[in-house]
């Protein structure tokens, strides 16, 4: 045990749904004291830095109800049950974009909230992309616009808060970087 860890006591389920799992846990703190922790539990996601041939960031707009308004994104979805995080990547880039890839690389992995949520998001990187013939195979309740933007672009929607989640700040942060 390390000297900052933890110990659970007790946990009360208080919420299951389609996504996340919300618990209240009673933790052993390590001065010997009691407290509650407020938890959500998610089965994790991925994220999908694409760039088409011409030097274009793939994109999706949408709205986001927690937010209450309408984000650029980079492709991203949750993880299935014992599905890979790489074939996740793979998959959700074709279902939101139309877009198949030749090579898909890990480039990072990162705790979303870990105040909060145990949500971790594996951050690929699609190269050697090519626009399938048919359209985008979208969830019945998923409502996208593909964007091809340059990344001159994407630091202008991250000023005027259109780009306003971490993995799509930190994908074009990894962009600038690679220049």
């Amino acid at each position: 045990m390390n000297k900052f860890e933890e110990r659970t006591i007790g946990t009360t389920p208080i919420f299951s749904g389609k996504v996340i799992k919300v618990q209240v846990d009673e933790v052993a703190l390590p001065n010997g004291a009691t407290s509650k922790r407020e938890l959500v539990k998610h089965p994790g996601a991925v994220a999908v830095i694409a760039v088409t041939n011409e030097g274009k960031i793939v994109l999706v707009e949408q709205y986001r109800k927690a937010m209450e308004k309408t984000l650029v994104e980079i492709p991203a979805g949750k993880l299935e049950p014992g599905e890979a995080p790489e074939m996740t990547a793979v998959r959700e880039l074709e279902e939101e974009t139309g877009y198949i890839c030749d090579e898909i690389k890990l480039i990072a992995s990162f705790y979303t909230s870990p105040g909060f949520a145990d949500e971790i998001v594996y951050l690929y990187e699609a190269t050697g992309l090519k626009k399938k013939e048919d359209k985008a195979a979208l969830d019945e309740d998923e409502f996208v616009e593909l964007m091809e933007i340059t990344l001159e672009e994407a630091l202008q929607l991250i000023e005027e808060q259109r780009i306003h989640d971490a993995k799509t700040i930190m994908a074009v942060q990894y962009l600038q970087l690679k220049k």
